[in-house]
């Protein structure tokens, strides 16, 4: 039995040092979001970053740069497609748009992984915030425009992707944008 408690013990270990291992980095240069594990690429998934570029200022639509992590993960168990308005479920499914089309809506899909800026002044605080200019990572429904600078300053992702990164990541993950 304490053989086996031991094993046991030694798999929640490492458990715990793979969620804490893990980061990701967003590439806008490339327009892709990479998984990182050990210095090795886990996963990586093509996205797609602000139309307007990146920046910090509240109100600007453009993608913070910089360090940021993971505080609020919305939307496990959702079917795939449902649409959120201000981070609620709607019980609605999103007709997705596979051909490059920019339509009025800017609908947040399937999955919401909400950052927070780690750097004072800079993502953190004031007119700067991450957080408070509400920066996810989510699913579209405009998944023709993946790969191309075409959101209004979040990350965006193909519904399956950003489903399949929510259960690869945690809260308080890291995650590095560069541009």
């Amino acid at each position: 039995m304490l053989k086996k408690k031991k094993k046991l013990t030694l798999l929640l270990f490492s458990v715990i040092i793979y969620a804490e291992s893990a980061h990701i980095e967003v590439d806008i240069s490339e327009q892709r979001l990479y998984l990182i594990e050990n210095n090795l690429i886990k996963a990586s998934y093509p996205i797609s970053t602000s139309k307007y570029g990146e920046g910090s200022i509240q109100n600007s639509f453009k993608t913070p740069l910089g360090e940021h992590s993971i505080k609020e993960m919305i939307g496990e168990e959702v079917e795939i497609n449902t649409i959120f308005t201000s981070r609620i479920n709607t019980k609605r499914s999103a007709t997705i748009i596979d051909q490059f089309e920019d339509t009025d809506n800017d609908y947040v899909t399937s999955r919401i992984i909400w950052l927070d800026g780690e750097e004072e002044g800079f993502n953190k605080g004031g007119n700067v915030d991450s957080f408070q200019r509400y920066i996810y990572i989510h699913g579209t429904h405009e998944e023709g425009l993946i790969g191309t600078k075409a959101s209004h300053g979040c990350i965006r992702m193909f519904n399956y992707d950003v489903i399949e990164l929510f259960k690869l990541v945690n809260i308080g993950t890291k995650v590095l944008i560069r541009a």
